[in-house]
Parts: structure tokens; C-alpha cells; sequence
């Protein structure tokens, strides 16, 4: 297998780590998971499977995401139509 080749897949893993952590870290909303989260990003960016912009953009947007999550009131449950509902919606 070329060297390539290999590196390739690695990055690809390492990027596909790094979308999840994002997408955990902006639900949980909590320091020690955001910590780690950025720690993951800088340490893709020093290993050169993302640029060291990118990660800081990447831990930015982590940031405003989840100031934006806190200050966000609960969305409200939305009750489920039953049967007898959605027919007397279509009359």
C-alpha cells in the first residue's frame, strides 16, 4: 500500500472523529467535553491532517455554537397527530 494511500485513511478517519466530537460537544454544552473536543482539534492540526486555521475556526464556531445552545430557550415537544386528527385536518 503507498504511503499515500495510507495517510489518506488516516486523515479521513481523523476527520470523521473530529465532525462527531463537534456535533457531541455542541449537544452536550458542557467545559470538560469542549475541552477535549478543541485538544482534538489542535492535535489534528499539529499532526497536519487539518490546517492549524481550520482548527482554530473549527474551536471558534464550537464556542459560539454552544453560547448559542445555553442562551437558546427548550424547544417545545410537539404532540404527535393521531389518526383521527389528521383526517378531520384534511376535511
Amino acid at each position: 500500500m503507498r504511503q499515500s494511500e495510507t495517510r489518506t485513511l488516516r486523515n479521513r478517519e481523523v476527520n470523521t472523529r473530529l465532525k462527531t466530537l463537534f456535533k457531541k460537544a455542541v449537544g452536550a454544552s458542557d467545559a470538560e467535553t469542549t475541552a477535549m473536543v478543541e485538544g482534538a482539534f489542535d492535535k489534528a492540526a499539529s499532526k497536519g491532517v487539518i490546517h492549524p486555521n481550520q482548527a482554530a475556526r473549527k474551536k471558534s464556531r464550537l464556542t459560539k455554537a454552544i453560547v448559542r445552545a445555553a442562551a437558546a430557550p427548550a424547544k417545545p415537544v410537539k404532540a404527535k397527530a393521531t389518526k383521527s386528527t389528521r383526517k378531520t385536518a384534511k376535511k
